[in-house]
């Protein structure tokens, strides 16, 4: 959500944020909105005054005797005057908010345009690509071949973009889940978290899934929402609320569910684990300080970076431009693992700085130390501390030897019960 007195203050310069979006200037239609609703509460409190102002005449007439049905009548004229305009000036806010609404985050200064992925900017990679002494496999002719990967009788039971995992896969899935959580609370000094999977529509909304994105979701009969990715019901536990300055930063985790209904994702990815309806994720989640959230998103970067690097996993850092971003964020990073078998990189993880524009449809806000009165509204940040799927799909693909089996990162075989390698007997 944007501030309305921001674009009051410079209308031109929103409109050229969103055309580093590639989008069509709005400013003029949110100002005529504002104009509108603004009015409209200017005569309600001008009507009010008046109001206010001819029943004390009546009280004094009354006092004296005399008759007062004709300021009476005025003011029930009045009364019904003012109920009418509430009516408009509640349409009038209720419009303007729609609008705003589904009007993205506006790009930080350093974001570089472009239209799609092909205007990112690499900004750094780390490890080796391995040398393989045989043509590499994809994860999933790997996964099936061990007999541990199962889409067939997933989609028997669930449908396309599902997999049934067994055994040491299964006992993975557990094993990255359990290592990342370790790591981010025992290190990197974020608390865990079991939130809800289903969530109301203002929690979507907060984030802004909602209403916007409705169709990438999936809803229950009973009007809820199953979560996309655990930043929703992390980032929310800050709605409402008015922190203390001292608390922030709140840096939340969480292994979760996550359930993406994969619109307009056609053709795209169709086999394996790369785009499913239900996947697994490690979320990141910081509640920040405005002046500190800059600093708290390459941080939260680097937590990714290193749970690639404790993998031994080849990846590259990518600063997404104007016209790849999400819809919340101000900054993103995509973090790409190399993927032999796709001979390519993958997104694993996305970690973005949102500004205060969540905060501002959730209410996140905090009182600066000192002030007893003011409050400003938080910063927000969240990212993958990663993908569990893609994870494993990296795994499979880099650490695949000839004969079918795969090694197992150094880092997971104390989650692993000590196995060294994932076989077809393993």
């Amino acid at each position: 959500m944007h501030d309305i007195r921001t674009i009051r203050d410079d209308a031109a310069a929103f409109d050229r944020a969103l055309a580093r979006r590639g989008l069509p200037p709005r400013a003029a239609e949110l100002l005529a909105l504002d104009a509108e609703r603004r009015g409209a509460q200017q005569r309600l409190n001008d009507l009010q005054a008046k109001r206010n102002e001819l029943s004390g005449q009546v009280g004094r007439a009354r006092s004296k005797g005399e008759d007062a049905s004709a300021l009476m009548a005025e003011v029930g004229r009045l009364k019904d005057e003012m109920t009418a305009l509430e009516g408009k000036a509640a349409e009038a806010d209720v419009a303007l908010d729609r609008v705003l609404a589904e009007i993205p985050n506006l790009p930080a200064a350093e974001v570089p345009e472009g239209r799609d992925e092909h205007g990112n900017k690499e900004a750094r990679r780390w490890g080796d690509q391995r040398n393989f002494a045989f043509a590499p496999k994809q994860h999933f002719e790997i996964g099936e071949a061990l007999g541990l990967m199962d889409f067939e009788t997933a989609a028997k039971i669930a449908g396309a973009r599902f997999v049934l995992l067994r055994g040491q896969l299964a006992r993975l899935e557990r094993a990255l889940a359990s290592f990342m959580l370790d790591l981010h609370t025992g290190q990197f000094g974020y608390s865990e978290i079991v939130p809800p999977y289903l969530v109301r529509d203002e929690a979507v909304y907060g984030t802004g899934q909602l209403p916007k994105f409705a169709e990438d979701l999936f809803r229950t009969t009973d009007g809820r929402w199953l979560i996309p990715t655990a930043e929703v019901p992390l980032t929310n536990i800050a709605a409402d609320a008015i922190l203390e300055e001292a608390a922030l930063p709140l840096r939340f985790t969480a292994y979760s569910p996550c359930f993406r209904s994969e619109a307009g994702a056609a053709g795209k990815d169709t086999r394996g684990m790369i785009r499913q309806h239900q996947f697994s994720k490690v979320e990141l989640v910081s509640i920040a300080h405005p002046d500190h959230s800059d600093a708290e998103h390459e941080r939260m970067t680097a937590c990714a970076e290193e749970v690639l690097k404790r993998l031994g996993l080849p990846y590259r850092v990518m600063l997404l431009c104007t016209g790849d971003m999400g819809f919340s964020a101000r900054k993103t990073y995509d973090i790409e693992v190399w993927l032999p078998g796709q001979g390519a990189y993958r997104e694993i993880s996305s970690c973005s700085n949102c500004g205060d524009f969540q905060a501002r449809r959730m209410r996140g806000r905090f009182r600066p130390t000192g002030d007893k009165k003011g409050t400003r509204f938080v910063h927000t940040l969240n990212g993958s501390g990663l993908a569990i799927g893609r994870t494993m799909v990296a795994i499979i693909e880099n650490y695949q030897e000839q004969d079918g089996s795969v090694r197992i990162p150094e880092a997971l075989r104390p989650y692993m019960n000590g196995a060294e390698t994932i076989a077809r007997n393993g």
